[in-house]
């Protein structure tokens, strides 16, 4: 995920794209949040978004129109219906965001993110194992055995099916297969001890020691070179427009969810890329107002700024 070989002038570019690049890295405790509770207050901002129907979505749906103009200039360019399949997960289309990732893999069909994209598309919200969903999972593995989303999701179906154990396994194995400082880190031992609470399985010292990745770094992503080559087709205003639409849809969704640590973490951190570190320490204190009296989360939100270089953030 490094930057170093990306030219002095693209920097900008590669800098916004850390952002949206994180849409399409898994957010595996907002899956199961989704999947396994009624109660609204557990869902966990996901990096792919979580946006009910009628949010406004702003300049996002201006860059939808304008990369959905170039495919029809050209039809085959796979990279393009990945990021119109994003965009569409952004704005909480997941029917729309399916069949942009369908195209994709029809176009590019030995790419196991087309294939593991459009599963999770398709099996986000559902209560149930959606076969069309497994099947792309499986194809994903098949390309890619160690693809992280094809791998969270087909556990995911696992639980729905009544195989917790299994699916603890299989989140289990993820994490010793994890590089270091893995994005998903955190989020799959979340889900794992959520899972293993409520179906009274005990993980004790079956996982594997955490590594020692920054908590600040893991509450966004940067882009890989697929994501920086595919987001090189977008002129760098639309960037900086879909940019600015997420963060300002990030900064809604923790307004009316104040309780989500890792949203107010991730609202730092894109203040900071985009170079606004005012708005970067009113996020800081905004997230410590709404963990009053809990210690040990305002401890982490002070940590993560103070890694960000946040204003204040080591106060």
């Amino acid at each position: 995920m490094s930057e170093g070989n990306t030219s002095a002038r693209r920097l900008p570019s590669a800098s916004t794209m850390a952002l949206i690049a994180a849409g399409v890295v898994l957010a595996a405790s907002a899956g199961v949040a989704l999947l396994r509770s009624d109660d609204a207050d557990n869902t966990v901002a996901s990096p792919h978004g979580a946006v009910k129907s009628d949010q406004p979505v702003g300049t996002l749906e201006d860059s939808i129109a304008k990369v959905a103009e170039r495919l029809k200039r050209d039809p085959d360019n796979a990279a393009d219906w990945r990021m119109l399949g994003w965009s569409y997960f952004e704005t909480g289309d997941l029917g729309a965001a399916a069949g942009a990732y369908r195209r994709a893999a029809e176009v590019e069909p030995n790419n196991a993110e087309n294939w593991s994209s459009l599963g999770e598309a398709i099996q986000r919200n559902s209560t149930k194992v959606e076969p069309e969903a497994a099947s792309a999972f499986g194809r994903a593995l098949k390309i890619d055995p160690k693809d992280p989303r094809a791998r969270y999701f087909t556990a995911v179906q696992k639980d729905l099916n009544g195989d917790h154990k299994g699916a603890i396994d299989d989140w289990i194995a993820m994490l010793r297969d994890a590089p270091a400082g893995a994005v998903y880190e955190a989020d799959v031992r979340r889900t794992i001890n959520q899972v293993a609470e409520k179906e009274g399985i005990d993980v004790a010292g079956r996982m594997p020691a955490p590594s020692a990745g920054s908590v600040a770094t893991a509450a966004i992503p940067g882009p890989t070179a697929e994501q920086l080559a595919s987001a090189s087709s977008i002129p760098p205003g639309e960037q900086d427009e879909m940019v600015k639409g997420m963060v300002s849809r990030l900064e809604a969704r923790l307004k009316a969810n104040p309780k989500d640590a890792d949203g107010w973490i991730r609202l730092m951190r894109s203040r900071m890329v985009l170079n606004d570190p005012t708005a970067a320490r009113a996020a800081l204190a905004s997230g410590l107002a709404a963990f009053q009296g809990d210690s040990a989360t305002q401890g982490r939100l002070r940590q993560a700024a103070q890694e960000l270089s946040v204003p204040g953030g080591g106060g």
